[in-house]
């Protein structure tokens, strides 16, 4: 058996975890549901590009910190969206969506 030199993962709770965003449907989910919610709400026309990388944390339910790519009618940029979601109760909430880039 080799010993190894890599510090061990702690899960802090309550604490941001790295979430895997590579074919992860809910997340690319969320980041969609975050531009639309936005869009509702500040009366843009942003359309989501792609997920950069998220990170969740459990709470009373979780939350998503999701970086982002959107376009607007001409340029793309990265925006931090948080969503706050109960998936058991079908309940979502945008908490924040701020340009990054």
């Amino acid at each position: 058996m080799q010993a190894t030199t890599e510090a061990p993962r702690r899960f802090t709770p309550g604490g941001w975890q790295p979430i895997d965003v590579q074919n992860n449907a809910h997340a690319v989910d969320l980041a969609q549901y975050a531009v639309n919610e936005h869009n509702k709400q500040a009366h843009t026309r942003l359309k989501f590009e792609s997920l950069v990388r998220g990170e969740s944390q459990v709470v009373a339910g979780v939350n998503y910190r999701l970086t982002l790519a959107a376009k607007d009618e001409i340029l793309v940029r990265q925006y931090q969206a948080v969503v706050y979601e109960r998936p058991w109760e079908n309940y979502r909430e945008l908490n924040s969506f701020i340009p990054i880039t």
